[in-house]
């Protein structure tokens, strides 16, 4: 498939957004947090602007960007419809968090805490199915896509969470989560692409064609003599050899980086542990973008079995 610009920095800004706004509201009412008010204030900003970021840059591929809150009529049967009334839902109790945060009042400060991180974590589950439920696409359909982007969301959003606390100078817990959630993420997206390598095609040609009984199916020529939509989207392919790269780099810039800077961070303390914090961040940010890259670039859609692979 090929990769949508727009679509890849949504996964990864709203993702990073809905994992700060998650932690932030789980862990800022138990007090694990700097207790300054500037400190939530600014957090929770920053986890909103890369929420509605991102919600804005999924509109970008649309044809007509205006008819988009049709689909939030869908949410019975629609993961996107789900995700859509999720995130708008998400924004209430968040707002919420804010103006709690903002002013210091605790009352308000755990309700609105957790309903919104229970809406962040739903909504970035919903993102993952809307994924996962595509049968055609078999680097999609499995099991370990769901429960990945909620780990990569969480994993992006406490490195924030840590960055910006080290400037309150509160940034031990949040950095010791970060680190665990980055060497968590890393060997679980080992996994997940040594799953993806051993996994077979869910479909061939001679299962798409009913001839299998023949014998081998092989196309005599492309069905479609100019490049049209199919070839450019559906067709796309990423050659192995850049892809083995590509995952290096994700593995290395997403997730091994920020978890060792995160750990030298906690050993040094003091400002290098700002600077580091910010490093981490920002690696894993960059890390994640080529991750998310790649999710779509190396997904084969069943329709390019009818077009002859490139050679």
């Amino acid at each position: 498939m090929k990769p949508a610009p727009s679509i890849v920095f949504f996964t990864v800004a709203s993702g990073a957004g809905y994992g700060l706004l998650f932690w932030l509201g789980v862990l800022k009412p138990l007090g694990l947090l700097p207790a300054n008010t500037l400190f939530g204030a600014t957090a929770a900003i920053i986890a909103l602007a890369l929420i509605a970021a991102g919600l804005c840059s999924s509109l970008l591929h649309l044809g007509r960007p205006e008819r988009a809150w049709r689909a939030l009529s869908q949410w019975r049967s629609s993961w996107l419809s789900r995700e859509g009334v999720a995130a708008v839902l998400t924004f209430l109790p968040a707002i919420i968090f804010l103006i709690a945060l903002a002013h210091g009042e605790t009352s308000l400060m755990l309700p609105a805490g957790l309903l919104s991180a229970v809406g962040a974590a739903v909504t970035v589950y919903c993102t993952g199915m809307i994924y996962a439920s595509l049968k055609p696409v078999k680097e999609w359909h499995h099991p370990m896509v769901a429960p990945g982007y909620l780990l990569f969301a969480s994993f992006s959003g406490a490195a924030l969470l840590a960055m910006l606390s080290g400037f309150w100078g509160g940034g031990f817990f949040p950095a010791l989560v970060a680190a665990a959630l980055g060497m968590a993420a890393l060997f679980f997206k080992r996994a997940y692409w040594a799953s993806m390598d051993a996994t077979p095609a869910a479909s061939t040609r001679e299962s798409a064609t009913g001839l299998g009984f023949i014998g081998t199916v092989r196309p005599l020529e492309s069905p479609h003599t100019e490049s049209n939509y199919l070839l450019r989207e559906m067709a796309f392919r990423v050659a192995r050899v850049h892809a083995a790269k590509l995952r290096s780099i994700a593995l290395l810039l997403g997730f091994a980086l920020p978890a060792l800077f995160f750990c030298l961070a906690i050993i040094l303390g003091g400002g290098l542990a700002i600077a580091l914090g910010v490093l981490a961040a920002a690696s894993a940010l960059a890390g994640l973008l080529v991750e998310r890259w790649l999710i779509f670039a190396e997904a084969t859609h069943t329709v390019a079995l009818y077009y002859p692979a490139p050679r």
